[in-house]
């Protein structure tokens, strides 16, 4: 039987090399972008990082729960009938991966008594799927590593 992401990913001798990992990847996504829209994403995103270090890891490692729980349908669909890495499945499936991924990042901000986060987030929201479905193909990579 395929292991589950669960078991695999949110292991306690594991889950700190997956949550690097995965802030790694936010930051080679954030790095990445380019254009005006670009622009402001990094210079926020460097201000986050620099008013308060160490908060992506644990942002992170916060939802990383709730996200291993909303990919893991992909991944035993994927596993059921693997063609290429994972990565490639998420990216031939953008809608309902990163629909899944941001509901996770929607209930949070949702339950959210701070006006400044939902603020923000309303703000961002609008861009995040695109955003999301682009940073698919490194998520998969980043998943399959950690689950094989």
């Amino acid at each position: 039987m395929a292991v589950t992401l669960k078991a695999a990913l949110l292991d306690s001798d594991k889950r700190g090399f997956v949550v690097t990992d995965l802030e790694t990847l936010v930051d080679d996504e954030v790095k990445d972008k380019s254009g005006l829209s670009g622009g402001v994403i990094k210079t926020g995103y460097a201000a986050v990082k620099k008013i308060k270090p160490g908060i992506i890891w644990g942002v992170i490692d916060t939802l990383l729960d709730e996200f291993v729980e909303a990919l893991e349908p992909h991944w035993t669909a994927y596993q059921a009938a693997p063609t290429g890495d994972f990565g490639a499945y998420l990216a031939a499936h953008p809608q309902p991966v990163s629909e899944a991924l941001l509901g996770v990042t929607d209930r949070r901000a949702e339950k959210s008594n701070r006006q400044a986060i939902t603020s923000v987030y309303s703000k961002l929201r609008g861009k995040a799927q695109e955003n999301v479905i682009e940073a698919l193909p490194r998520l998969g990579a980043v998943v399959e590593k950690h689950a094989a």
